[in-house]
Protein backbone atom coordinates (compact mmCIF):
# COMPACT_ATOMS: atom_id res chain seq x y z
CA UNK A 1 0.00 0.00 0.00
CA UNK A 2 2.76 2.35 1.06
CA UNK A 3 4.96 1.66 -1.94
CA UNK A 4 1.90 1.78 -4.53
CA UNK A 5 1.67 5.58 -2.56
CA UNK A 6 4.83 6.75 -2.76
CA UNK A 7 4.61 5.06 -7.03
CA UNK A 8 1.12 6.87 -7.40
CA UNK A 9 2.97 10.09 -5.94
CA UNK A 10 5.70 10.31 -7.95
CA UNK A 11 3.96 10.40 -10.99
CA UNK A 12 1.52 12.61 -10.08
CA UNK A 13 3.49 15.07 -8.53
CA UNK A 14 7.05 14.70 -10.68
CA UNK A 15 8.62 17.42 -7.98
CA UNK A 16 10.66 14.53 -5.94
CA UNK A 17 13.70 12.56 -7.52
CA UNK A 18 14.91 8.97 -6.92
CA UNK A 19 17.71 10.10 -4.87
CA UNK A 20 15.06 11.75 -2.32
CA UNK A 21 12.83 9.37 -2.64
CA UNK A 22 15.41 6.78 -0.97
CA UNK A 23 15.93 9.20 1.91
CA UNK A 24 12.18 9.35 2.59
CA UNK A 25 10.77 7.26 5.24
CA UNK A 26 7.41 7.46 3.36
CA UNK A 27 4.77 10.18 1.35
CA UNK A 28 1.54 10.98 2.78
CA UNK A 29 -1.06 12.92 0.45
CA UNK A 30 2.21 13.89 -1.56
CA UNK A 31 4.26 15.43 1.67
CA UNK A 32 7.56 13.39 2.47
CA UNK A 33 8.75 11.50 5.96
CA UNK A 34 12.17 11.78 5.88
CA UNK A 35 13.83 8.61 6.96
CA UNK A 36 16.28 10.72 8.97
CA UNK A 37 12.73 11.06 11.81
CA UNK A 38 12.28 7.20 11.78
CA UNK A 39 16.46 6.70 12.35
CA UNK A 40 15.94 10.03 15.51
CA UNK A 41 13.34 8.46 16.89
CA UNK A 42 14.92 4.56 16.84
CA UNK A 43 17.90 5.74 18.44
CA UNK A 44 16.07 7.27 21.12
CA UNK A 45 13.96 3.97 21.36
CA UNK A 46 17.29 1.51 22.19
CA UNK A 47 18.95 4.32 24.10
CA UNK A 48 15.68 3.39 26.70
CA UNK A 49 16.44 -0.23 25.91
CA UNK A 50 14.30 -0.94 22.70
CA UNK A 51 16.02 -3.80 20.46
CA UNK A 52 16.36 -2.51 16.93
CA UNK A 53 14.43 -5.26 14.89
CA UNK A 54 12.74 -4.93 12.13
CA UNK A 55 9.26 -5.56 14.21
CA UNK A 56 10.28 -1.88 16.18
CA UNK A 57 11.62 -0.10 12.73
CA UNK A 58 7.81 -0.99 11.11
CA UNK A 59 6.03 -0.05 14.29
CA UNK A 60 7.97 3.62 14.17
CA UNK A 61 7.19 4.03 10.08
CA UNK A 62 3.57 2.85 11.19
CA UNK A 63 3.44 5.79 13.80
CA UNK A 64 5.34 8.29 12.04
CA UNK A 65 2.54 7.69 8.80
CA UNK A 66 -0.09 8.23 11.78
CA UNK A 67 1.29 11.07 12.93
CA UNK A 68 1.64 12.77 9.43
CA UNK A 69 -1.58 11.96 9.07
CA UNK A 70 -2.85 13.84 12.06
CA UNK A 71 -0.83 16.93 11.56
CA UNK A 72 -2.24 17.06 8.16
CA UNK A 73 -5.87 16.67 8.95
CA UNK A 74 -5.06 19.03 12.44
CA UNK A 75 -3.82 21.84 9.96
CA UNK A 76 -7.02 21.42 7.72
CA UNK A 77 -9.09 22.26 10.28
CA UNK A 78 -7.01 24.60 11.87
CA UNK A 79 -7.01 22.89 15.20
CA UNK A 80 -4.77 25.43 16.85
CA UNK A 81 -3.42 28.92 16.32
CA UNK A 82 -0.38 29.91 14.87
CA UNK A 83 0.66 32.10 18.04
CA UNK A 84 0.15 29.00 19.85
CA UNK A 85 1.89 26.60 17.85
CA UNK A 86 4.83 29.12 18.15
CA UNK A 87 4.37 29.26 21.91
CA UNK A 88 5.14 25.07 21.95
CA UNK A 89 7.68 25.71 19.28
CA UNK A 90 9.50 27.71 21.94
CA UNK A 91 8.71 25.22 24.98
CA UNK A 92 10.23 22.39 22.84
CA UNK A 93 13.43 24.25 21.90
CA UNK A 94 14.21 25.18 25.16
CA UNK A 95 13.79 21.52 26.15
CA UNK A 96 16.46 20.53 23.28
CA UNK A 97 18.79 23.03 24.63
CA UNK A 98 18.81 22.16 28.11
CA UNK A 99 18.83 18.50 27.21
CA UNK A 100 22.00 19.13 24.94
CA UNK A 101 23.64 21.11 27.83
CA UNK A 102 23.19 18.25 30.31
CA UNK A 103 24.44 16.05 27.87
CA UNK A 104 27.38 17.98 26.82
CA UNK A 105 27.68 18.56 30.73
CA UNK A 106 27.85 15.27 31.65
CA UNK A 107 30.30 13.78 28.82
CA UNK A 108 32.81 16.62 30.12
CA UNK A 109 32.57 15.34 33.57
CA UNK A 110 31.38 11.68 33.97
CA UNK A 111 30.85 9.92 36.70
CA UNK A 112 34.07 7.78 37.53
CA UNK A 113 34.50 3.97 38.63
CA UNK A 114 36.14 5.64 41.61
CA UNK A 115 33.19 7.82 42.59
CA UNK A 116 30.58 5.14 41.91
CA UNK A 117 32.52 2.69 44.19
CA UNK A 118 33.10 4.67 47.40
CA UNK A 119 28.95 5.66 46.93
CA UNK A 120 28.60 1.80 46.94
CA UNK A 121 30.87 1.40 50.44
CA UNK A 122 28.99 4.50 51.77
CA UNK A 123 25.60 2.55 50.79
CA UNK A 124 26.86 -0.93 52.18
CA UNK A 125 28.42 0.68 55.64
CA UNK A 126 25.02 2.37 56.07
CA UNK A 127 23.29 -0.90 55.81
CA UNK A 128 25.51 -3.00 57.09
CA UNK A 129 23.27 -3.51 59.92
CA UNK A 130 19.07 -3.47 60.13
CA UNK A 131 17.14 -3.06 62.81
CA UNK A 132 13.48 -3.93 63.78
CA UNK A 133 12.01 -1.40 66.25
CA UNK A 134 8.53 -0.46 67.44
CA UNK A 135 7.77 2.74 69.16
CA UNK A 136 5.25 5.10 71.01
CA UNK A 137 5.38 8.49 69.95
CA UNK A 138 3.57 11.22 71.91
CA UNK A 139 3.28 14.87 72.27
CA UNK A 140 4.02 15.76 75.91
CA UNK A 141 7.26 14.40 77.54
CA UNK A 142 5.01 14.20 80.81
CA UNK A 143 2.97 11.48 78.97
CA UNK A 144 6.15 9.88 77.52
CA UNK A 145 7.44 9.97 81.28
CA UNK A 146 4.03 7.98 82.56
CA UNK A 147 4.09 5.46 79.89
CA UNK A 148 7.62 4.27 80.59
CA UNK A 149 6.72 3.71 83.89
CA UNK A 150 3.43 1.58 82.95
CA UNK A 151 6.06 -0.43 80.84
CA UNK A 152 8.50 -1.02 83.66
CA UNK A 153 5.44 -2.23 86.11
CA UNK A 154 5.11 -4.47 83.40
CA UNK A 155 2.18 -2.90 80.86
CA UNK A 156 1.92 -4.76 77.24
CA UNK A 157 3.88 -2.41 74.50
CA UNK A 158 1.70 -3.27 71.87
CA UNK A 159 -0.89 -2.29 73.77
CA UNK A 160 -0.09 1.13 74.83
CA UNK A 161 1.30 2.15 71.35
CA UNK A 162 -2.44 1.37 70.11
CA UNK A 163 -4.03 3.66 72.75
CA UNK A 164 -1.70 5.83 73.12
CA UNK A 165 0.71 6.50 70.13
CA UNK A 166 0.16 9.90 67.45
CA UNK A 167 1.97 8.00 65.17
CA UNK A 168 -1.38 6.29 63.35
CA UNK A 169 0.81 4.22 60.94
CA UNK A 170 2.49 2.25 63.46
CA UNK A 171 0.20 2.58 66.29
CA UNK A 172 -2.39 0.08 64.35
CA UNK A 173 0.43 -2.52 64.57
CA UNK A 174 1.23 -2.20 68.24
CA UNK A 175 4.15 0.48 67.21
CA UNK A 176 5.58 -1.70 64.59
CA UNK A 177 8.15 0.20 62.40
CA UNK A 178 9.60 -3.01 60.59
CA UNK A 179 12.95 -3.50 59.33
CA UNK A 180 15.14 -0.19 59.21
CA UNK A 181 18.54 0.90 58.64
CA UNK A 182 19.71 3.48 61.28
CA UNK A 183 20.09 6.14 58.33
CA UNK A 184 16.09 5.64 58.21
CA UNK A 185 15.76 7.76 61.40
CA UNK A 186 16.58 11.17 62.41
CA UNK A 187 19.68 11.21 64.73
CA UNK A 188 17.95 11.21 68.17
CA UNK A 189 16.25 8.26 67.67
CA UNK A 190 18.37 6.38 65.50
CA UNK A 191 21.09 7.19 68.19
CA UNK A 192 18.84 5.88 70.93
CA UNK A 193 17.70 2.87 69.01
CA UNK A 194 21.24 1.64 68.14
CA UNK A 195 22.61 1.92 71.81
CA UNK A 196 19.42 -0.90 73.11
CA UNK A 197 20.10 -4.29 73.00
CA UNK A 198 17.48 -6.72 71.58
CA UNK A 199 14.56 -6.97 73.58
CA UNK A 200 14.97 -3.57 75.76
CA UNK A 201 12.94 -0.51 75.85
CA UNK A 202 14.67 3.38 76.31
CA UNK A 203 14.40 4.70 79.90
CA UNK A 204 14.13 7.91 78.88
CA UNK A 205 11.66 9.42 76.51
CA UNK A 206 13.87 10.38 73.35
CA UNK A 207 13.36 13.99 72.04
CA UNK A 208 12.53 14.63 68.17
CA UNK A 209 11.31 17.38 66.03
CA UNK A 210 7.66 15.38 66.15
CA UNK A 211 7.14 14.56 70.11
CA UNK A 212 8.93 12.21 72.28
CA UNK A 213 9.55 8.96 71.37
CA UNK A 214 9.34 5.28 73.50
CA UNK A 215 11.56 2.78 71.76
CA UNK A 216 11.71 -0.85 71.98
CA UNK A 217 14.25 -2.69 69.72
CA UNK A 218 12.98 -6.10 68.83
CA UNK A 219 15.97 -7.53 66.85
CA UNK A 220 18.54 -6.91 64.35
CA UNK A 221 19.55 -8.52 61.39
CA UNK A 222 22.75 -8.32 58.86
CA UNK A 223 20.69 -8.00 55.37
CA UNK A 224 21.87 -9.41 52.18
CA UNK A 225 22.70 -6.62 49.81
CA UNK A 226 23.09 -6.64 46.16
CA UNK A 227 26.55 -6.59 44.62
CA UNK A 228 28.05 -3.67 42.76
CA UNK A 229 28.35 -5.11 39.53
CA UNK A 230 24.15 -5.54 40.06
CA UNK A 231 23.67 -1.44 41.29
CA UNK A 232 26.70 0.01 38.97
CA UNK A 233 24.29 1.65 36.92
CA UNK A 234 21.82 2.38 39.34
CA UNK A 235 24.52 4.28 41.52
CA UNK A 236 26.05 6.20 38.06
CA UNK A 237 22.43 7.72 37.55
CA UNK A 238 21.94 8.73 40.64
CA UNK A 239 25.67 10.47 40.97
CA UNK A 240 25.04 11.89 37.39
CA UNK A 241 21.95 13.50 38.46
CA UNK A 242 23.36 14.75 41.59
CA UNK A 243 26.27 16.33 39.59
CA UNK A 244 23.64 18.19 37.00
CA UNK A 245 21.82 19.30 40.45
CA UNK A 246 24.93 21.16 41.53
CA UNK A 247 25.90 22.54 38.32
CA UNK A 248 22.40 23.84 38.22
CA UNK A 249 22.82 25.40 41.02
CA UNK A 250 26.17 26.58 40.39
CA UNK A 251 24.56 28.50 37.09
CA UNK A 252 21.68 29.98 39.59
CA UNK A 253 23.89 31.36 41.86
CA UNK A 254 25.77 33.52 39.23
CA UNK A 255 22.39 34.27 37.30
CA UNK A 256 21.76 37.93 37.70
CA UNK A 257 18.06 37.40 38.58
CA UNK A 258 15.91 40.82 38.87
Amino acid sequence: MIKKALVLSAISLSLVSTTAFAQNLAVVNGKPIPASHSDALIKELVSHGEKDTPQLRQGVKNELILREVLVQEAEKQNAVSRDEINKQLEIARRSILINALRTSYLKKNPVSDKEIKAEYDRYTKQNAKQYHAKHILVKDEADAQNIISQLNKGANFEKLAKEKSVDQGSAARGGDLGWAAPANYIKPFSDAMTALNKGQVTKTPVKSPFGYHIIKLVDTRKPTLPSLDQVKPKIRTMLEEKKWQEYELNLMKQAKVE
